[in-house]
């Protein structure tokens, strides 16, 4: 920061400013708790994926194609709320686990980068959700400056949470804390007891490590990485669903974009685990928050940018001398292997990040992916 002339202890105050009176303080925690649910569920989807050492880096169009078909259908049908509700987020996962499906097909039956694929279906998703809003799906009037989709009725809202700050006793913030929040939270519990406690995350994290040594245990090796693909669609079919139900009630032009690549960064730092990845978010969400207050106070924004590309930065550059530190003993017979990079525990089977599309051990590759997502 001060080599493009800013003074970090001034930055740095400005950011932990959450204002002065109580009400000021409460609004400010709802804003970084409503950006971190969506930036939490995008870490969830790349983080299962990369348990696999699949790079899912097409959770943007996921999204954002679920989210487009999920306010067509929600602002179409009129339903009783809870079924409302149910039928929106279950469109919306249905329908990005079937975008990220198609990664996971082309993998195992034409021997497809996931990357390669991916980013392709990011652009075709982008094409289809312009065209959606701009023409079967279009509820705003022509001319309009902000095309939008038609509003999702009343019954389709998801419930705030700011019943909880009465109870505590403290100011009714003006915005609205996603109800979400709680949907958040079951997810990650579910994917944290999908993963560490059943066979399927036993077999899908040692299918990342080796998949011809799973295979030869009796693991269906294609079959996993389709599976795996459709869990990290579906996760990544409830990061719009925020935003979607909790505030803007229909998709347009200026709905948030960006959250899906948002998503790789928080994996990356939240080291594939749940819990880390919600202090990830937490934190990215606390920093896009001060962005407001930099730009008021006269220090430009993108601060906020070079402190998360370096936090990320340093992470994995640790965890990447962590690693070659511990092969080095491990080959001089000083120390056992290095612990997993997907949530730091030791002992298991466990596949992190990997560095490139020729990481598809179910199509093909045989070597290891290491924790960090070589292949040895």
């Amino acid at each position: 920061m001060a080599a493009i002339g800013v003074d970090p202890l001034r930055a740095l105050s400005v950011m932990t400013d959450f204002g002065e009176t109580p009400s000021q303080q409460v609004t400010a925690i709802v804003v970084v708790l409503n950006r971190a649910v969506p930036l939490f569920l995008a870490g969830l989807a790349v983080a299962v994926a990369f348990r696999m050492g699949l790079f899912n880096i097409g959770v943007e169009g996921q999204y954002r194609m679920a989210t487009v078909v999920a306010a067509g259908v929600g602002a179409s049908v009129s339903l009783p709320g809870p079924l409302h509700v149910l039928l929106i987020i279950v469109v919306a996962m249905g329908m990005a686990a079937i975008w990220a499906g198609i990664v996971g097909v082309l993998k195992v039956t034409r021997g497809v980068s996931e990357v390669i694929s991916s980013i392709m279906l990011n652009f075709i998703a982008l094409g289809l959700a312009s065209f959606l809003l701009t023409g079967p799906l279009r509820g705003s009037e022509p001319g309009a400056s902000i095309v939008t989709t038609k509003e999702i009725p009343e019954s389709g809202w998801f419930p705030s949470l700011n019943g909880v700050f009465g109870a505590l006793g403290l100011a009714d913030p003006p915005r609205q804390l996603y109800g979400f929040l709680l949907v958040a939270v079951v997810v990650g519990v579910v994917v944290a007891v999908l993963l560490k406690r059943t066979r399927f995350g036993f077999d899908l994290r040692a299918t990342g490590l080796s998949a011809s040594a799973a295979s030869a245990s009796g693991v269906d090796a294609k079959r996993m990485v389709i599976t795996t693909m459709l869990i990290s669609g579906a996760i990544a079919g409830l990061i719009g669903l925020p935003d979607l139900l909790g505030a803007d009630h229909n998709y347009g032009t200026q709905f948030t974009s960006g959250l899906g690549f948002l998503g790789i960064a928080i994996a990356l730092l939240g080291r594939n685990n749940p819990i880390g990845i919600a202090v990830a978010a937490v934190l990215f969400a606390f920093l896009d928050r001060a962005s407001v207050p930099l730009q008021i106070a006269n220090i430009p924004s993108s601060v906020v940018t070079i402190i998360q590309g370096t936090i990320v930065l340093a992470v994995v550059i640790a965890n990447e001398v962590a690693r070659r530190i511990a092969r080095r003993q491990a080959e001089s017979g000083t120390a056992v292997a290095p612990p997993a990079a997907g949530d730091g525990s030791s002992g298991e089977p466990d596949a992190g990040p990997p560095s490139g599309p020729a990481l598809s051990n179910a199509s093909g590759a045989t070597g290891r992916t290491d924790p960090m997502g070589s292949v040895s």
